[in-house]
């Protein structure tokens, strides 16, 4: 993350982001499930949603002891951007570095939006998603993709098929 001056928040806010990949890390679900809110949602890099520090917990719990066993999480924060003074949105990248790697897979790393609100006991997690880094880019208007899209969309109107 570059910034020039780090505020009392900023601190705090990496420290959680540190704290939440020590707890993965460290494969300790109860430190990994206190870094988020009572109400807070979890997106996994395949789409699923699991909702409340209970059920985050509980899901990291198998893992860690399960297919995620003796795995470190690696990565970065990039942003930190206050919506209001007790609500951030925090963008960082991370990969699960398996016990039998000494280098990380490319095709691993995650970036997560991480939605921080501050609460009586500091910032914690209130949503989070995750997704894999994979760029495929913006094809020009120009260019095959957009050409077929173009091309099918003309067929599927002449025979009369899908939205109208």
């Amino acid at each position: 993350m570059t910034t020039t001056t780090l505020t009392a928040d900023d601190t705090e806010i990496k420290n959680l982001f540190q704290a939440f990949m020590r707890a993965w890390t460290d494969n300790d679900a109860h430190a990994f499930g206190a870094l988020f809110t009572d109400d807070s949602d979890y997106v996994s890099y395949d789409g699923t949603i699991a909702r409340g520090r209970r059920e985050h917990q509980h899901n990291h719990d198998l893992l860690f002891r399960g297919v995620l066993a003796g795995s470190a999480l690696v990565g970065d924060l990039e942003s930190i951007r206050y919506l209001t003074p007790d609500v951030a949105i925090v963008h960082g990248t991370a990969s699960v570095l398996m016990p039998w790697r000494s280098k990380l897979p490319r095709r691993r790393l995650s970036r997560q939006t991480v939605v921080l609100v501050r609460t009586t006991t500091g910032w914690k997690i209130g949503a989070i998603h995750n997704g894999r880094v994979r760029p495929i880019g913006v094809p020009a208007p120009d260019a095959f993709p957009s050409r077929m899209s173009h091309l099918m969309t003309r067929v599927a109107r002449f025979l009369g098929l899908g939205r109208r």
